[in-house]
C-alpha cells in the first residue's frame, strides 16, 4: 500500500505539468509561446517573420532559446493591426519601427543620413526656384496621384505660390504646404496646411517632394546663414536633389514624420498615398540623375560668372 501511494503521488504531480501551463518569468521576459499567447499571432507565424523579415529581434539564451521584452509584444500587436489594415509586412514593420525614433525635424538633414550618396549643390535662390517649378510643371502636366509636399518657411511665400499649388493638388491622394501658419487648415479643395515653429530647423528649408506611381522628384534646400547682404535672388541654399524611386520615397518618409510631429491625423494619410511599389531605379535613370545635376551646376556656375563679369571657361582650358 505504501508503494501504491508513492505511486499516486507521483502520477498526480506529473499531471499538474503535463499541460505545460504558460508561466510568466521575471524581468519582463516571454518566451515564443508566451509571445503568441500575449499578441495573438501564432508561434509559427513569429517565427517566419523572424526568418524573413528579422522581425521581431529576440534575444537568445545561452541555449539558444529566444526571449522577448514587453516592447517586443507592443510592436507584434501593432505590426498585425496595420497587416488587417492592408499593409505589406515591409511597410508595417518599417511604420511600427519608424514610430518609435524620435520625429526628425529637418527633411535635408534625414534625406543625408539615409542617402549619403547623394552629394549637395549650392545654388542660388534664383536656381532653386527654377528648379521646383521645372518639377512642378512636370508633376502637373501628368496629373498624376501620391502625395506631394512642400515646406515654405514662410507664410508668404506660400501665398504666393498658393494658386499654383491648388492646381498641383487637385489630383493628389495628399497635399501638404509646410510653414509659419497660424493654425492648422486642412480644405477640401486645397492642400492642408501645417504649421510648423520658427525654431524647427525645416523652418529654414525649401523642400519639395513628389512620390506619385509615375513622377518622383525630391528636393531639400537649406539656406546657408549669414547671408543679410545678399539680394534676394541670390541667397544660397545647399540642395540635395533626385529623381531616383528609393531617394525619393526615402524624403517621402521623412517629410511625412516632420507633419506627423505637428498634425498626426494629417501624416496619417500619407499611407493611402504612399501605397504604390518602389521600382528599382535601372542605370540609366541614374546617369541621366547625375548628368542633370552636373548640368545644372554648370549652367549656375556660368551665369554666376556672366553676372561677375568674369570670363568663362572655355573647352579647350
Amino acid at each position: 500500500m505504501p508503494l501504491i501511494s508513492t505511486l499516486l503521488c507521483v502520477l498526480e504531480k506529473a499531471q499538474q505539468h503535463v499541460s505545460f501551463p504558460i508561466i510568466e518569468v521575471g524581468n519582463g521576459d516571454l518566451s515564443t509561446a508566451q509571445l503568441a499567447e500575449r499578441t495573438g499571432v501564432p508561434a509559427g507565424t513569429l517565427r517566419m517573420w523572424e526568418s524573413r523579415h528579422g522581425f521581431p529581434a529576440p534575444e537568445r539564451l545561452p541555449g539558444g532559446h529566444r526571449r522577448y521584452r514587453d516592447r517586443d509584444a507592443e510592436q507584434v500587436r501593432a505590426v498585425a493591426r496595420l497587416r488587417e489594415q492592408g499593409l505589406s509586412m515591409s511597410a508595417a514593420i518599417a511604420q511600427v519601427l519608424r514610430s518609435e525614433q524620435p520625429l526628425p525635424s529637418s527633411v535635408f538633414a534625414g534625406l543625408r543620413e539615409r542617402h549619403a550618396e547623394v552629394q549637395p549643390a549650392v545654388l542660388s535662390k534664383r536656381a532653386v526656384l527654377s528648379l521646383t517649378r521645372a518639377i512642378e510643371d512636370e508633376y502637373c502636366a501628368r496629373a498624376s496621384r501620391g502625395l506631394l509636399v512642400g515646406s515654405f518657411q514662410a507664410e508668404r511665400f506660400y501665398r504666393q505660390a498658393e494658386r499654383r499649388w491648388r492646381e498641383l493638388g487637385r489630383t493628389t491622394d495628399l497635399a501638404v504646404a509646410l510653414a509659419d501658419f497660424g493654425a492648422l487648415r486642412e480644405p477640401t479643395d486645397a492642400p492642408a496646411e501645417v504649421p510648423i515653429a520658427g525654431d524647427q530647423p525645416v523652418a529654414r528649408e525649401w523642400t519639395l517632394v513628389i512620390d506619385a506611381p509615375d513622377a518622383q522628384a525630391c528636393l531639400a534646400a537649406w539656406e546657408q546663414p549669414s547671408q543679410t547682404e545678399s539680394p534676394d535672388p541670390e541667397r544660397r541654399f545647399e540642395v540635395l536633389w533626385s529623381f531616383e524611386p528609393a531617394v525619393v520615397r526615402s524624403a517621402s518618409e521623412v517629410a511625412i514624420d516632420v507633419v506627423r510631429g505637428a498634425a498626426p491625423a494629417v501624416a496619417k494619410r500619407a499611407d493611402a498615398a504612399l501605397s504604390h511599389p518602389v521600382t528599382p531605379p535601372a542605370p540609366e535613370l541614374r546617369f541621366a540623375s547625375a548628368l542633370a545635376h552636373r548640368m545644372v551646376s554648370y549652367l549656375v556656375e556660368g551665369a554666376r560668372e556672366a553676372g561677375s563679369g568674369s570670363p568663362s571657361r572655355s573647352r579647350e582650358s
